[in-house]
């Protein structure tokens, strides 16, 4: 994808394919010839480095938007404030769609011109922009109006979601990556058609490791000669998450790679997350290689006191799980998908 499209151009080529036109081709490198059943290849976010291009058959596309609908209640007015560009935007057109319903309105990122129809509103938001829209009064408001608000791409902080609930606001939380076209679990249960594994896996704290299965998964990897890789296991995509059933809902306890050992004693980042989180749900925490420690936790937050943190965070984790760096930054380097960008986060620890 040498140049991003506009909005409106992805709209419409997205529309296209959705009536039966041509692939879209939203990755880099120039395109390549591909069979009729592929609708679209997209690239992943590249958050934590190593972007992949991912391709999705028209049937793949198809079914996730009919599931998701299904499990909405089939609402008809969809609003765009995502990059159509990428899969959780393309779902909203391919939702649009499958609704039968007009294409969705265009919306600017911030929401600032949001207009409800009243009439089966739905919308697709990362947290930051659920965030951002519950200091806005006037914008929270028309929020209370949609009959579902989907909020995925990252971790939805439980705080934040008490809050919009609070409000008013009808929260789906979403889980899905690229390779499933996006969302196929809504608040913890599998959409129609979906199947969920925990397989069983040494780093993960209960549960296992998450995979999932369908019909919504995608194709393959498309490598640099052109030539789609396969990217399941025995019909199964395995994630780098790990999870656990509670009360038969999927719970996502964070990544493979967040448990690191640090001082010689193993260490669950998501635990550090949430800890930080109850102080500032903006913030963000990484471990970096360490000669001294083997890894280092770093924290990413705009109270610039590492001190103060460690005073509040020893009433909640044990002394190895402490950060032992502070990143002072005002706001999250995201990937254009709405993710915290992993590999920005590193660049500014290393520096």
């Amino acid at each position: 994808m040498h140049e991003p499209p506009t909005r409106e151009q992805a709209v419409a080529r997205a529309w296209d394919m959705l009536a039966g036109g041509p692939a879209v081709w939203w990755a880099d490198g120039p395109p390549v010839a591909l069979p009729d059943r592929v609708g679209a290849v997209v690239q992943t976010s590249g958050s934590t480095g190593g972007a992949k291009r991912v391709v999705l058959s028209r049937d793949a596309l198809r079914h996730a938007a009919e599931s998701s609908l299904e499990r909405l209640g089939r609402p008809t007015h969809w609003h765009l404030a995502l990059p159509p560009h990428y899969v959780a935007g393309l779902m909203v057109l391919a939702r649009t769609h499958a609704a039968g319903g007009p294409p969705p309105r265009l919306v600017a990122p911030d929401l600032h011109d949001l207009a409800p129809t009243g009439q089966g509103d739905a919308i697709s938001l990362v947290p930051t922009q659920l965030h951002r829209a519950l200091r806005d009064p006037a914008t929270a408001a028309k929020l209370t109006s949609f009959e579902a608000v989907l909020i995925g791409g990252a971790a939805l902080a439980p705080g934040l979601r008490t809050e919009a609930r609070e409000a008013g606001i009808n929260v789906v939380h979403t889980y899905g990556m690229s390779e499933t076209c996006g969302g196929c679990v809504f608040d913890g249960v599998p959409l129609p058609g979906v199947t969920v594994d925990l397989v069983p896996d040494e780093r993960a704290r209960s549960g296992g490791r998450v995979a999932l299965a369908g019909p919504m998964l995608f194709d393959g990897y498309l490598d640099r000669r052109g030539v789609v890789e396969p990217g399941t296991v025995d019909g199964r995509f395995l994630t780098s998450d790990r999870g656990r059933w509670e009360d038969a809902r999927l719970v996502i306890d964070g990544r493979l790679d967040d448990v690191v050992i640090t001082g010689g004693v193993n260490v669950d980042l998501a635990l550090v997350r949430a800890a930080v989180a109850r102080h500032d749900e903006a913030a963000a925490v990484l471990a970096v290689d360490d000669e001294e420690w083997g890894s280092r936790i770093v924290l990413f937050s705009g109270i610039a006191d590492l001190e103060r943190w460690r005073e509040l965070l020893a009433h909640e984790l044990p002394r190895e799980a402490l950060p032992r760096q502070l990143v002072d930054v005002a706001e999250l380097p995201r990937t254009a998908g709405g993710k915290p960008d992993r590999a920005a986060l590193l660049r500014l620890a290393a520096r």
